[in-house]
């Protein structure tokens, strides 16, 4: 049976962070502060990494930001790769092994087409033929469970910590921050911690290799390499 694998966008495929803290600037030039321990990709400005929660805006520029994003036509075929050539990797992979990959993402509607267009447009463009792209509300591991996943990709670990409590699916987080802060909990829930989305797809080829091996051997490998 095909691994079924849902991956998430923005943090993990895309880089929404650095488009937005660009337009933040345009709009208010605020202040920026350095951050070590952010998860999520980073932007660039003088040498000094910003993430977009360490831009000192009010909840009016809050505000006034994301309305003027939802009012830029096809927004989200605009941003980068968070890791270049990540989409060809994650096609390849799908397409080798045979894998029914889908794509979810909450990204709020903008001007042009509707959000599920624009990030079909999006993965075409960056490699991965004909996507399934899912735009959801709520819980991902309701959505998982519904889907009947495997496997569910993401960058946030509330929403991995809600894939590995209320679904059968491996939840794998890519946090590239400080592994020490990641809460032990997480683990004891069984949430998988990478370093890349590169890991995640090590990853979910070893649960793959695994799917199709002997019955003990699965257990054992399973519990040495998936459940630590």
């Amino acid at each position: 049976m095909s691994l079924r694998v849902a991956f998430d966008l923005d943090g993990t495929l895309a880089d929404m962070d650095s488009a937005v803290v660009r337009i933040a600037r345009e709009l208010f030039d605020p202040t920026v502060a350095a951050t070590d321990s952010s998860n999520g990709n980073a932007d660039q400005a003088g040498g000094t990494v910003v993430s977009l929660e360490a831009l000192d805006l009010s909840a009016h520029q809050q505000a006034t930001l994301w309305s003027y994003i939802e009012q830029r036509d096809n927004f989200w075929t605009s941003l980068a790769e968070i890791e270049s050539g990540i989409v060809t990797r994650v096609a390849e992979a799908a397409r080798a092994r045979r894998w029914e990959v889908i794509f979810i993402t909450t990204r709020p509607p903008t001007a042009g087409d509707t959000t599920q267009i624009q990030t079909q447009r999006w993965l075409e463009a960056h490699g991965f033929a004909r996507p399934s792209v899912f735009v959801v509300t709520g819980s991902r591991g309701k959505v998982a469970e519904a889907l009947t996943l495997d496997a569910v990709v993401d960058d946030h670990l509330e929403k991995a910590v809600d894939v590995a409590v209320e679904s059968q699916a491996k939840a794998i987080l890519v946090w590239n921050g400080d592994p020490g802060a990641v809460p032990a909990s997480a683990a004891r829930l069984g949430v998988k911690v990478v370093a890349s989305i590169w890991d995640a797809l090590a990853m979910l080829e070893c649960l793959d290799d695994l799917r199709s091996e002997p019955g003990v051997l699965q257990s054992i490998k399973r519990m040495l390499t998936l459940r630590a």
